[in-house]
């Protein structure tokens, strides 16, 4: 595969830095960005490089999303089923341009055929995030990732796969020797961590948000195999019951969780285990089914106290969008992460560690398996990827700013190479 030649260094001037970490911005300063990585501010610039005068504007991280679809978000339901699959890998890679030049320079990837994106964007191919895949997510027979005809037979049974497993977004296994199999399968495929379905869902048919899935033993087995390979087991489950049965099991990231009650958000702080979760609004989805409709309801309800609770209690937490099936709503990543300060009471510069440094701490679970591990993410410091925005305004005093970045962000720049430049 070939790669497009290195990009010149970059000198950034005349900008004050949020770092990703501190509570406030550094004076005025200049950032070097030379070979992908950041280089040392004193380093000099020599006459090959670009330089960009930020005229006092805040330099920051490029931001992250711990839970996305780059298959999904770009695809409706019909296009899933239907279309020839070509076309979904065709709008995943525009998704991925997309969120790019909505400031988001790394995702994790929580259910999809996804590695080979990640390889083709890293080869400086199509602009795009940096990708974490999951590759399919997995789930049990009846489970939020069975997405067969009630007719059919389960696969355990001969029946034929559905749709979304022909297409590597899901894997249903029942008992701890296929998910074993399904596990190992991800992970040949080139996923960085592993993602089960341990629990009801809003979207699927078959399970209501109550029921507990998969059991210890199957999750003790994804675990470990999981664990063989250097890296970490996240599930997607909203109960406290589900939770504590995942959290036992050993698993590290809790996906959504807003069902639990206080204890088991307390109980998530004392395991050191993430909790992954959307600030998400009910407007944020509409659903033909008034089951769906009725489980989302349930599930928007609890994000006030969910997020409240991880606060109070230290949990830690990550930000993601978890957006599928509905193009027209992707334009709201980075909205949906500016309502953890407008609608769920976290400070301006708590959103934004989250959203740096935080989710990039999440991603790092991953260990042998993470694809960018020779350098740090989510900071703005030597050594650290050059993956840095440059803000009209501040958003260390107003995040609101991230919810339009067209108009908002002047620079984008991931790994070096810069994709947007309104500053000359």
């Amino acid at each position: 595969m070939s790669h497009p030649s290195a990009p010149p260094p970059v000198l950034i001037k005349n900008v004050r830095v949020f770092d990703g970490v501190s509570d406030h911005l550094s004076g005025t300063r200049s950032v070097y960005l030379k070979d992908g990585l950041i280089g040392e501010e004193e380093e000099q610039a020599g006459p090959d490089a670009v330089v960009v005068d930020g005229g006092g504007r805040v330099l920051m991280p490029g931001l992250s999303d711990a839970h996305v679809h780059m298959f999904a978000a770009g695809a409706t339901m019909p296009e899933m089923l239907l279309a020839p699959t070509g076309v979904l890998y065709y709008k995943a890679l525009a998704e991925a341009g997309q969120m790019l030049m909505r400031g988001f320079t790394t995702v994790r990837d929580m259910a999809g055929d996804t590695a080979c994106l990640r390889q083709v964007i890293d080869a400086g191919l199509f602009p795009g995030p940096r990708i974490y895949p999951s590759q399919a997510a997995i789930s049990q027979t009846s489970g939020h990732g069975d997405f067969s005809d009630v007719h059919q037979a389960a696969t355990a049974f001969g029946g034929a796969p559905s749709r979304a497993e022909a297409l590597s977004f899901m894997r249903v296994v029942d008992g701890p020797e296929r998910v074993l199999a399904g596990v190992r399968e991800q992970l040949k495929r080139g996923a960085s961590q592993i993602k089960l379905m341990a629990g009801g869902g809003v979207t699927s048919a078959y399970d209501p948000l109550d029921t507990l899935q998969f059991t210890a033993a199957e999750l003790e087995a994804a675990v470990q195999a999981a664990a063989d390979w250097g890296t970490y087991v996240s599930v997607h489950v909203f109960t406290p019951e589900g939770i504590r049965r995942a959290v036992d099991a050993g698993v590290k990231s809790i996906e959504h969780g807003l069902l639990a009650d206080e204890a088991t958000i307390a109980h998530l702080a004392e395991k050191d285990v993430w909790l992954s979760a959307q600030p998400l609004l009910e407007s944020d989805h509409t659903f033909a089914s008034p089951d769906s409709a009725a489980k989302n309801r349930r599930v928007c309800d609890g994000v006030q106290h969910t997020l409240a609770w991880a606060r109070a209690h230290n949990v830690k937490l990550a930000f993601g969008t978890d957006f599928l099936l509905d193009p027209a709503s992707a334009h709201k990543q980075g909205e949906m992460l500016t309502r953890l300060t407008t609608r769920f009471g976290f400070t301006p510069v708590e959103t934004l560690r989250i959203a740096t440094s935080g989710n990039a701490e999440l991603f790092r679970l991953a260990g042998e398996r993470d694809p960018y591990r020779r350098a740090p993410l989510g900071v703005i410091r030597p050594g650290a990827w050059a993956d840095v925005l440059v803000v009209d305004g501040d958003p260390t005093s107003d995040v609101t700013l991230l919810a339009d970045p067209e108009k908002n962000l002047a620079l984008i720049v991931k790994g070096g190479r810069i994709h947007k430049n309104r500053l000359g």
